[in-house]
């Protein structure tokens, strides 16, 4: 059994402590810059904030997920804080056996990742997402919910997939992009950064 300290206690950070619950490792807390110390966040496991994120480095026998929904905040805490990090998978996920998952992954309820695909560091795979086969996620993205990529689709660092978005097959989206809310990509985006919109997704000036 796992010991999991979960960084940061919102909305996020709850669905990720269901995970870490339901998969019977051990829940110590919330650490959060926000909320008041002592304060409950999950009623049902009496879970609660234990301290802010710079006491981190107290807890030595703990593994930890950092629970910040947006891609560069994940990114700038996990280049200053090199933690034992603990990769969330939600049971009723339907992951392929080769699936490669990378550490402080969030891979939600009812998503499916399918043969051959990779996933980065810190990465979400949200609720209802599909990730289909040879698919490359690079660290730091964000896939959304009800989400759905197509085989052979690369996706770049801190790209942000919006919900109900769709990506075609054999597409290569660059990194710091953002996919809008059911946009559906069927072309490469290989410039750095920039938002996407509608159908097919073209770039928000």
């Amino acid at each position: 059994m796992k010991k999991v300290i979960i960084i940061g206690a919102g909305g996020h950070g709850k669905s990720i402590a269901d995970i870490v619950l339901k998969s019977r490792d051990e829940l110590l807390g919330f650490l959060d810059d926000n909320i008041l110390v002592g304060t409950t966040i999950i009623k049902s496991s009496d879970t609660r904030v234990i301290g802010t994120t710079s006491d981190c480095t107290k807890f030595a026998d703990a593994e930890f997920i950092i629970a910040f929904g947006d891609n560069k905040t994940r990114r700038d805490f996990a280049s200053k804080h090199h933690l034992n990090y603990y990769t969330a998978i939600h049971p009723s996920s339907n992951i392929a056996a080769d699936v490669i998952i990378g550490r402080g992954t969030a891979i939600m309820a009812n998503s499916s990742i399918n043969t051959s695909a990779t996933i980065g560091e810190h990465c979400i795979i949200n609720t209802g997402a599909i990730v289909e086969h040879d698919n490359v996620i690079n660290d730091f993205v964000h896939i959304s919910p009800a989400a759905a990529l197509a085989g052979n689709v690369t996706v770049g660092k801190c790209t942000h997939i919006g919900i109900g978005a769709t990506v075609k097959n054999n597409i290569s989206i660059s990194e710091d992009i953002t996919i809008g809310a059911g946009a559906v990509v069927v072309k490469n985006i290989a410039e750095i950064g920039g938002v996407y919109v509608g159908v097919p997704a073209v770039k928000k000036e």
